[in-house]
């Protein structure tokens, strides 16, 4: 093979890492949310009410808001469950919550304030007239009760624009920043309800909604959504960020299970291999990979502290969102340390926002990792920089996830900096983000090597040395 085709190879590896990239989302956004939300903490028992969430969120204040984290999200269970208002509008549940009044207090914390809903109006409310229209919702409907105490909308009737008009302008009266839609086809499973196998249209009515309103409003859709086309298209030109698995809560006594964490990395990973495709693209949608179990130990979290910083790792890697789980009133010193460092904060903040990572050295099997991967973000545009993450999943968890199944725990690393797409003949100097002790220089050639243990991460920042 001549030297001519190899640098032809060499640079069109090289300049497939550079080219995926963030772009700015639909609704205006250069980066995911960072901040709290209440699902995990519901599923575990607490009170879902006023005060319990300002207890959560004042604490996300005192102790995060100077680190970036700023919306305070609530999730099922805030809204009455089988009516609306007279126009059929999503309304709160005035014995648990006053919304204008907590959107009050968060703002005047600098924190911003998310609802959670799902689509269609409610089958209660067929009699009642759209808000501003003679329309009534009985004739905005398709006839299909979609499980959830809901009729699905007739996209076609322009009474159906105009009921998501309604219900976002009212949001924006109250004060909301952000609205997650769940319950999202194709991709959302059934749960026990009776989705229809494609209910996009949704996305796009509530988008068209908050993209007339004056205030500026972040749209996440859920939960494990198709990423095939159309779909994707949809999602990507009418929504900020998009869930790319299902939830992560649930593990017996904890807000989750390593086995389950494992499932949302390979899910990223499926994700993020199929929407880059390798070409070069502009990604307009963030990641959602579900909530942050990292502020809390063991007992509580389910993950070991090596895991948790495997989580924040890779979140950050991904350029998700940062929506903590956690109980926020009893941080441990190791998570509130993971979730305040400076070199993992510098990364999410200025970096992976706009480079997401992706997986090197030939992994690109569409439906099995490996139990040992390596990841790039970057290079930059000036090529400059990168990020990379050096991950051994283990044996301890699900390991169907992986081809080969794991036969052991540890896993061994050895590759140069230019097999995964940067400069041969540059010197790099590298920051190991979670231990400033382990900091190294390397040229682009050299080999780089080490062993894992079981959920084990080297997270890096290689900056090419003048």
């Amino acid at each position: 093979m001549s030297y001519f085709i190899i640098l032809c190879i060499f640079l069109a590896v090289k300049t497939a890492f550079a080219a995926v990239q963030y772009g700015t989302t639909s609704g205006g956004y250069s980066s995911a949310p960072k901040g709290w939300n209440s699902f995990a903490m519901q599923s575990l028992g607490m009170k879902f009410d006023q005060e319990n969430v300002m207890r959560q969120c004042d604490q996300l204040a005192n102790v995060l808001g100077g680190y970036g984290y700023d919306l305070c999200s609530l999730d099922s269970g805030w809204s009455v469950g089988a009516e609306g208002d007279e126009y059929g509008r999503i309304i709160y549940d005035n014995s648990i919550f006053n919304i204008p009044q907590l959107a009050d207090h968060l703002h005047s914390k600098n924190l911003k304030l998310g609802v959670y809903i799902v689509p269609g109006y409610f089958a209660n409310d067929a009699n009642k007239t759209v808000f501003g229209t003679n329309y009534s919702l009985s004739e905005i409907g398709n006839g299909h009760n979609n499980g959830l105490a809901r009729i699905d909308l007739n996209y076609s009737h322009p009474g159906a624009q105009k009921w998501c008009n309604s219900v976002i302008d009212q949001f924006a009266q109250w004060g909301v920043d952000m609205v997650k839609l769940d319950y999202v086809t194709p991709g959302s499973p059934d749960n026990g309800v009776n989705l229809l196998k494609d209910n996009s249209g949704i996305v796009v009515c509530f988008h068209n909604a908050i993209a007339q309103q004056k205030r500026q409003i972040r749209f996440d859709i859920s939960w494990k959504l198709s990423r095939d086309e159309p779909y994707y298209t949809i999602w990507r030109t009418n929504a900020d960020t998009i869930r790319t698995d299902q939830d992560l809560n649930g593990g017996p006594g904890v807000q989750t299970q390593w086995s389950t964490v494992q499932r949302a990395i390979e899910q990223y990973r499926e994700y993020i291999l199929q929407v880059s495709d390798g070409h070069s693209t502009i990604l307009t949608i963030y990641p959602d990979m579900d909530n942050l179990f990292v502020g809390n130990n063991a007992s509580f979290s389910g993950l070991t502290d090596n895991q948790r910083q495997m989580v924040m790792s890779h979140w950050i890697g991904a350029g998700a969102n940062l929506i903590i789980g956690s109980n926020m009133t009893d941080l441990d010193n190791y998570g509130l340390a993971l979730l305040t460092n400076k070199r993992a904060l510098e990364i999410a903040n200025n970096f992976t926002i706009k480079y997401p990572m992706l997986p090197t050295q030939g992994n690109n099997n569409p439906s099995h990792g490996r139990q040992g991967q390596v990841w790039i973000a970057g290079p930059s545009d000036d090529s400059n920089s990168a990020v990379i993450l050096v991950a051994n999943y283990g044996n301890s968890g699900n390991n169907n996830l992986f081809d080969p199944i794991p036969t052991q725990s540890w896993w061994s690393y050895n590759f140069t900096f230019s097999d995964i797409g940067l400069d041969a003949h540059a010197t790099y100097i590298v920051e190991n983000v979670w231990d400033s002790s382990a900091d190294f220089t390397v040229q682009g050639n050299e080999i780089v090597s080490g062993t894992l243990q079981d959920a084990e991460v080297k997270f890096w920042r290689a900056t090419r040395k003048n």
